[in-house]
């Protein structure tokens, strides 16, 4: 129960992205990628919410969250492509030094979103483990 507490705290953690950057990006390829983050995030936090009895299951919701999960995590790649910086963005260098490893844990997160069982509260509880760690594993290398 303790490991899923953390999961379900580390999902959360998604969605707590750029909460501490000072202001608001202003490159458009820096906005792009946190418009995604908060996407993630959001649904992150839905799904947690459900896992950790915050919210009641709602299975439209709980799959529509999914969903989100999946979609956009298919998109990290692409909207981090292009290396910009901005002082608002949290993104670390070692992102686009290590490319290929930020890959896989974008494609890691995908996987896991992908394999989550939006159908019962059971299945998101067991989902979000892998959800939450896919998350920790990339903020922990490649986020400010």
């Amino acid at each position: 129960m303790k490991f899923l507490t953390r999961a379900i705290a580390l999902a959360v953690l998604c969605g707590a992205t750029m909460a501490h950057a000072e202001g608001e990006p202003t490159d458009p390829t820096v906005q792009a990628r946190v418009a995604l983050m908060k996407s993630m995030g959001g649904a992150a936090k839905a799904l947690g919410d459900m896992a950790g009895g915050k919210a009641g299951f709602d299975a439209a919701a709980a799959e529509t969250a999914k969903t989100a999960l999946v979609v956009a995590s298919t998109d990290i790649a692409a909207k981090f492509e292009a290396q910009a910086s901005d002082p608002a963005s949290e993104a670390k260098p070692e992102i686009w030094t290590s490319w290929d490893d930020f890959v896989a844990k974008a494609d890691a997160l995908n996987a896991a979103a992908s394999a989550l069982d939006a159908s019962s509260v059971e299945g998101i509880k067991a989902g979000m483990a892998a959800v939450g760690g896919a998350c920790k594993a990339c903020h922990t290398a490649y986020r400010m």
